[in-house]
This record gives structure tokens, sequence and C-alpha cells, in this order.
């Protein structure tokens, strides 16, 4: 099964929930320099969730550069993933209205969890369809930033509810710093002569 339609397909609707996500960014209710900083959280979250759907394209895009065939279950799976991208917006919307209230926190942190689980379902089920892919695997066998931003996530979740809802954002931007430089091993792989 060819991945290039995949791709396109992922493609294309990242780039629209990039477009719905800066659609639910509404302008100040005046033209004060007061009224933008009044909305300065909204464009705050807008910007966290900008980078964060970057970085999934990004490092979706670098494992798909690995990847030689597909399968029926790596179809499903990348649509689960997709799905989970689809409901940034709605959180995003809801946690620049509400900054400082736990549930539209929690919210946040539960879609930021779901994306990355559904971006690891993923990556196990690529590696079942394209078993003798051995540069797939070595490259991402052991990823450790993965498993290390599913607990982070986790955690996010529990000091927001039991702390303060603040720290699921928080957290999940320290998430993107550790994402925001693209998985060396597969870097390396393209550098190398082949």
């Amino acid at each position: 099964m060819s991945k290039t339609r995949l791709e396109a397909f992922t493609d294309a609707v990242i780039a629209i929930i990039m477009t719905i996500l800066v659609l639910e960014l509404l302008p100040p209710q005046s033209d004060t320099w007061s009224a933008l900083w009044g909305i300065f959280h909204k464009i705050l979250v807008y910007i966290i969730s900008f980078i964060m759907l970057a970085i999934y394209w990004n490092n979706h895009h670098h494992m798909f550069q690995m990847v030689h065939k597909i399968s029926g279950r790596v179809l499903w799976a990348n649509n689960f993933f997709i799905f989970t991208l689809t409901l940034m917006p709605f959180a995003t919307a809801w946690v620049g209205n509400y900054l400082d209230s736990l549930v539209p926190q929690l919210v946040y942190g539960i879609v930021v969890l779901l994306a990355d689980a559904s971006y690891f379902l993923l990556m196990r089920e690529l590696f079942r369809a394209d078993e003798q892919n051995t540069q797939l695997k070595i490259a991402l066998k052991r990823y450790y930033k993965l498993y290390f931003s599913l607990g982070l996530n986790i955690l996010a979740l529990i000091i927001g509810w039991v702390i303060h809802p603040y720290l699921v954002l928080i957290v999940n931007c320290v998430i993107l710093i550790i994402w925001f430089v693209p998985e060396k091993r597969i870097e390396r792989y393209y550098r190398e002569p082949k």
C-alpha cells in the first residue's frame, strides 16, 4: 500500500486544523493596547497549540520518510492520530477563555495525552506493517522521548488537578521543548551515505 496518499491527507488535515485554530482567536473588542493585552493569554495558548501541531507534523513527516510499506491498520492508527489533533482547536479555545479553570486545563491535557498516545500507536503499527525495515526499527526502537512525554502528560494532569490548573499547560510546554528538536537518529539516518 502506498504511503503518499496517507501523507498528503495528513498534511491537509493538519493545515486545516491550524487554520481553524487561528479562526478561534478573535480580535480584541476595542482598538487599544490594553484591549490587546487583555487577550494576551489567548494569544499565548494559541501559540503553544500552533507550535504543538507543527511539532506533531514535523515528527510525523520524519517518521514517514523512513517507512516503505503501510497497512490498513496504519491507516486507522493515522486516522485516530488525526482525530486527536482535530480536538486541539476546541481545547485551545476553551482553555484560552478559562485559563484559571481546572476542567478546561484538564481537557487540554487529555487532548495532548491522546495525541501522544495515538502517535505511539501509529509508530507501533508502522513497525508491524514494515517489519523488514530495520532502519525504522533502529531509529525508533528505544523512543524514550515518547515514553517520557506520555509520563509527563499524566503527571501534568495529576499536578494540575492537585496543585494548580496552570501546571497542565506549563508541563505541556516542557514537553514541547523536548520535541522541538527532531529525532536525532532519523536525522543521522539521512545524513549518512547509503
